[in-house]
């Protein structure tokens, strides 16, 4: 669930500073001398992977996502290739997933041999749909004795995979009693949602048998490039993957399983644990200013035309981005172009009507929610350091395309 840094320039007319959908320079700004230093740290010790700097990030970022064991790994995407390889999943094998996200979800599942099973999201959280999962549970799918068998491909399912999207846990409670009546893990794409908190308060990637963080630059805890982590409670699980993910090799040379180079580097690891100790204030920041947009958008007098997004009751969201539901979303998004106001589209096509999983046979229609999400939706800078006048001029551009 990556996109790519956007950085402050001028406006195309010179009438001002552009907002960009985000600022990464501002952030290493305050804190360039510390992480320089941490750089230096790991060229002195020349010691470059999986060494002192990747076991002290999986000790802290374990400890934060409430689970007992981290496992460093080499991107997000590799993070949810290797929980599926950890519990066994491959050819005949079918996992449920969401059709509103980035890629990596439903990709990682068909490179492991695996069918993607995509249900429905609800159109408040974006998120998998309790509601759809059930139905779908209990309309496209037969029991074989222990295994559960979709009857329109004929494979087993193995697992569930939801992803708690643009940093809102999804409804895990009745995922978890769905996953228990049918004696199937939850692996947890929480890519975009380190340290968000279901409503129960247990934090996302604690609550499945694995979790997966992504630590891409665009994220809360950005790295200087790919950097990902599983998180487990489980300690076969966390020495299996930790085994999987130096090509299955324990001892060294002698390999039992085939595993991967998910490896986690030195470098990476030491610029995130200068940046962790950070994290919950930054987190408060883009809270603080879904706050103001919420506020200026309810002064603006086009509160009818702009969807909000939505704030659980109980819990934490932690706002990886701020997504807004519009009509003529394509338009807008021109429109604030040309203000060099920074937008982007998460997701144009949903998973299910990608070319590439044409054979699983999905049509218009068959995700509705996740369709309409795909045409309607827009994010909205939401970076920690965006300024209250940046915000305000994000708002008044969108009240005067539609006022």
């Amino acid at each position: 669930m990556d996109h790519e840094a956007m950085t402050t320039d001028l406006r195309p007319d010179g009438a001002g500073a552009a907002v960009p959908l985000l600022d990464l320079k501002a952030q290493f700004a305050s804190l360039r001398a510390e992480i320089l230093a941490a750089i230096e740290g790991v060229c002195d010790r020349q010691q470059f992977i999986l060494g002192p700097e990747v076991r002290a990030l999986e000790d802290a970022l374990s400890r934060y996502s409430q689970c007992a064991h981290g496992i460093g790994v080499s991107s997000g995407t590799d993070a949810l290739l290797l929980a599926l390889m950890a519990l066994g999943i491959g050819p005949g094998d079918a996992v449920i997933t969401t059709p509103y996200s980035f890629f990596a979800t439903a990709g990682t599942i068909a490179r492991v041999g695996a069918r993607p099973v995509f249900c429905d999201i609800d159109p408040a959280s974006y998120n998998l749909s309790p509601a759809a999962l059930e139905s779908w549970f209990r309309t496209a799918c037969d029991r074989d004795g222990d295994a559960l068998i979709e009857r329109r491909s004929g494979a087993r399912v193995r697992a569930i995979l939801p992803v708690h999207l643009f940093g809102q846990c999804a409804d895990m409670k009745p995922i978890e009693a769905l996953a228990a009546r049918h004696s199937l893990p939850i692996i947890e794409d929480a890519a975009q949602a380190i340290g968000a908190e279901a409503d129960d308060g247990r934090r996302a990637g604690s609550i499945g048998a694995i979790g997966c963080l992504s630590f891409f630059p665009s994220k809360n805890l950005g790295a200087f490039g790919d950097a990902g982590m599983c998180v487990t409670q489980d300690p076969e699980l966390a020495e299996r993957m930790r085994v999987l993910r130096v090509h299955g090799g324990k001892p060294k040379y002698h390999h039992g399983v085939i595993g991967a180079n998910f490896r986690l580097d030195e470098l990476q690891a030491a610029v995130l644990r200068v940046k962790f100790p950070h994290l919950d204030d930054w987190t408060a920041a883009r809270q603080r200013n879904a706050a103001c947009y919420r506020d200026a958008f309810a002064r603006s007098g086009v509160a009818q035309q702009v969807g909000m997004p939505d704030e659980p009751v109980a819990g934490r969201h932690i706002y990886n981005q701020f997504v807004v539901r519009v009509p003529r979303r394509d338009e807008l998004r021109r429109f604030l172009a040309e203000r060099a106001i920074g937008t982007e589209v998460y997701y144009p096509v949903p998973l299910h009507r990608q070319p590439c999983f044409a054979y699983l046979g999905h049509a218009d229609g068959d995700c509705p929610e996740a369709e309409a999400a795909a045409r309607e939706s827009l994010a909205l800078p939401i970076y920690p350091e965006l300024r209250a006048d940046q915000l305000e001029q994000v708002v008044a551009a969108i009240a005067h395309f539609y006022g």
